[in-house]
């Protein structure tokens, strides 16, 4: 019987967090879709895997006996599916690197340039991801290295280095009344409606709404983007602002927005990441070390 390995993981995520709900966030799915495929599972196998209650997801016998050989196997197929990858970019001299929209902005040309530099002959192939994939598809082992934002779901699980820190602004419809101030206290921001990203992307979410930082002050949800396009149209039509970081003023500048300065709020931190079996990749660590000698000052203007 062929099982879908998507299946299996959401059964091992469920398994180990013991709630839809924590398995869910993790997996960036909706609880609805995570509840099918759990299904889906225990009707291909035959068996019931866990016991519903409120109080959560109790494995049965059954569900213990698969939960303990479950992540194994997964862990074998990602490794032998990372080394068929990683072959054929090292046949093809190509190097799989993930980012979100202003991940590294003005670092990511001086990267590039000194990696095929070090690498003659090799090529920097840059995949931009979805904001739903706060890992831009290195979780997934779909790219070598990563240019992310932290925090982000799942970095636990990553070799994370920091390469500079950046403060967070606000961007907002031109004609919002604060558009004109020099700088905004972010408390000044606490009741207006935010645009989000997706809900399943989890903490990703809570921190670029701030959520930590608002002494419990709850936050309005405007509108939902998991797109660039679709998170600048939002904020330009006046669904909401959104906090980005500085650099997106020169990057995602946009007729109808305007980019301010916010105090009272923690800077956010751009990060290279890869997967701990790359740590002896000469390729992938060529590349880290391309990011640590790129590092500069984001803003040329400050």
């Amino acid at each position: 019987m062929d099982v879908d390995s998507r299946l299996l993981r959401s059964f091992v995520a469920v398994a180990q967090e013991g709630s839809l709900t924590g398995a869910a966030e993790r997996l960036f799915v909706s609880q609805p879709a995570l509840t099918k495929q759990i299904r889906q599972l225990e009707s291909r196998l035959g068996v019931t895997l866990f016991e519903r209650s409120r109080a959560g997801m109790a494995l049965t016998a059954a569900g213990r006996t698969l939960a303990a050989r479950a992540p194994g196997l997964l862990a074998e197929w990602d490794a032998a599916l990372r080394e068929t990858r990683s072959a054929a970019g090292r046949a093809g001299r190509v190097l799989r690197v993930g980012f979100l929209a202003s991940a590294a902005n003005e670092m990511t040309p001086r990267i590039v340039a000194e990696f095929t530099r070090r690498r003659p002959g090799w090529r920097v192939e840059m995949r931009q991801a979805a904001w739903s994939d706060p890992t831009a598809g290195l979780a997934a082992g779909d790219v070598d290295a990563a240019l992310l934002r932290l925090p982000f779901p799942g970095q636990e699980d990553l070799r994370v280095e920091t390469l500079l820190t950046e403060p967070r602004w606000v961007a907002l419809p031109s004609a919002h009344p604060l558009a004109a101030s020099d700088v905004i206290p972010f408390r000044e921001l606490w009741d207006e409606p935010f645009v989000a990203a997706p809900e399943e992307t989890g903490r990703w979410r809570t921190y670029w709404l701030a959520a930590d930082e608002r002494e419990g002050h709850p936050v309005r949800i405007g509108a939902v983007a998991d797109q660039p396009d679709d998170w600048l149209s939002a904020i330009a039509n006046g669904y909401g602002i959104a906090l980005a970081v500085a650099s997106s003023a020169r990057f995602h500048a946009r007729p109808g927005i305007t980019y301010r300065p916010v105090s009272g709020v923690s800077p956010s931190r751009l990060a290279v990441a890869w997967a701990p079996a790359d740590d002896d990749n000469p390729v992938v660590q060529d590349f880290v070390r391309c990011c640590r000698d790129s590092r500069f000052d984001p803003d040329p203007d400050a």
